[in-house]
């Protein structure tokens, strides 16, 4: 992908349009240390090839792992027992927040070795001291200089003691599942307990716990409707063939295409029976007043050519508020959107971002304490006006969206975008073009 910029392109009508989109990034990164972590070799079908999985894939082989491609799958075989090099370690974690938290404990069971932990300027300043001291807790010595961020270094014994554990996971839910995935190889298992405000994104930890249970482990959760306490007891992985699903968060910004546009688009192989948030997508689609109609192949999402005005709390699929804010700031009523104040810590401030960007261009969205209040009006861009980025995917995604109604806008650093999906603009194109029919 051209790293340059990139002219958002403009729908002349309906876009109509059936896509397959690439693999999970949440579900492939938790399959490769499940993979890690298991008895036995496994093999992934269909994962997420993209710079977050790229980073997983290189600290697992870090870690004594052998991965290797076979066609679009990944053949994944957890350390030999012997491997007991004691030579310190490195593991670029990039921006990637669950290789940023889940691979912590990893290291501790998998190495012997000291780990140290670092990645880009802007993981230095993502939580996960609530993690490391969680860890620390379950008998993991870790250095981290007494600032609870990158840089780390672990040093694992080769085993975690385990046992029970209280933290503050309400700057994500990463750091519960970074405590869950490995657990199983704890001596005494784990118990978490969070304190704090809400867990944003706790279908995640969900879908921790339901992988965990394919493959072997014991697992349970207590504080129904929004679970407070996790357990995961020892035992023995094996994950075996598994098949990953495709990403819905990042099918987000092409189904608003059809809310934006009036048009159709049909998302091939959505899951029946999703490990993801589909249904929390599914209802603030549905009241912006898209029609979505699941089918044989797949999902399809019609929208009206009128976008409704909403209050919405999008805890639970965050991902999805910048490419939500975009067809809000071209609704036709005014919108608030909560449960999002953590997404200020997660590639950049995404609240400020997005307020800037769109305001530029004439719009009106406010930032509040814990979300956007967004009230549409007409936008323009200049020939060429730029739409930063900010070295966030979403961002980008966002871009694209209010690109379809508001011609002439550019995306600087577009590949950037690349961190979850790299062909998205190629993709992108294709469907407003008409090309991307399957």
């Amino acid at each position: 992908m051209d790293s340059g910029r990139w002219r958002c392109p403009a729908a002349e009508g309906p876009v109509r349009a059936r896509l397959r989109l690439p693999g999970s990034k949440s579900i492939t990164n938790r399959a490769l240390v499940l993979a890690a972590l298991s008895d036995s070799p496994s093999l992934l079908r269909g994962p997420l090839r993209a710079r977050d999985t790229s980073l997983a894939v290189a600290a697992l082989r870090v870690l004594g792992c052998s991965i290797s491609e076979s066609g679009t799958d990944l053949a994944v075989c957890p350390p030999p027992d012997d491997s007991g090099s004691v030579a310190p370690l490195t593991v670029d974690v990039g921006n990637a927040g669950t290789v940023m938290r889940f691979l912590p404990a990893v290291a501790a069971v998998l190495s012997a070795a000291p780990v140290a932990f670092d990645g880009d300027p802007r993981a230095r300043e993502r939580p996960v001291g609530a993690l490391l001291g969680a860890l620390r807790t379950l008998g993991v010595p870790i250095d981290d200089d007494g600032r609870g961020a990158l840089p780390f270094t672990v040093h694992g014994p080769g085993s975690v003691r385990g046992g029970a554990v209280t933290l503050d996971a309400s700057g994500s839910s990463q750091l519960v599942s970074g405590l869950l995935l490995a657990a199983p190889r704890f001596d005494r298992g784990v118990e978490v307990r969070h304190e704090g405000p809400p867990v944003p994104s706790l279908p995640h930890i969900e879908m921790t716990l339901r992988m965990l249970h394919g493959a072997g482990a014991e697992v349970s959760a207590d504080g129904s409707p929004r679970p407070s306490l996790w357990r995961v007891r020892a035992g023995r992985l094996r994950l075996g063939d598994f098949t990953v699903e495709p990403d819905l968060s990042n099918a987000g910004p092409f189904l608003a295409a059809a809310l934006v546009t009036g048009g159709a688009v049909t998302v091939l192989d959505w899951p029946a029976d999703s490990l993801q948030a589909s249904a929390g997508i599914l209802d603030v689609l549905t009241r912006m007043g898209a029609v979505c109609t699941p089918g044989p192949d797949g999902l399809t999402v019609t929208g009206s050519g009128v976008i409704n005005g909403i209050e919405a709390d999008l805890r639970d699929i965050p991902e999805l508020c910048l490419p939500l804010t975009s067809a809000a700031a071209l609704a036709s009523g005014p919108s608030v959107f909560t449960g999002v104040g953590h997404t200020r810590a997660q590639e950049t401030d995404r609240l400020a971002a997005i307020t800037k960007e769109i305001n530029a261009l004439g719009g009106d969205v406010t930032e509040l304490p814990d979300g956007l209040s967004v009230r549409p009006r007409p936008l323009h861009a200049s020939p060429g006006q730029a739409f930063e980025s900010y070295d966030d995917h979403r961002m980008v995604m966002a871009a694209a969206v209010l690109g379809l109604a508001t011609g002439g806008i550019e995306v600087p650093n577009v590949a950037t975008v690349g961190k979850t999906f790299p062909d998205f603009t190629a993709l992108w194109s294709s469907m407003v073009r008409g090309e991307s029919g399957t």
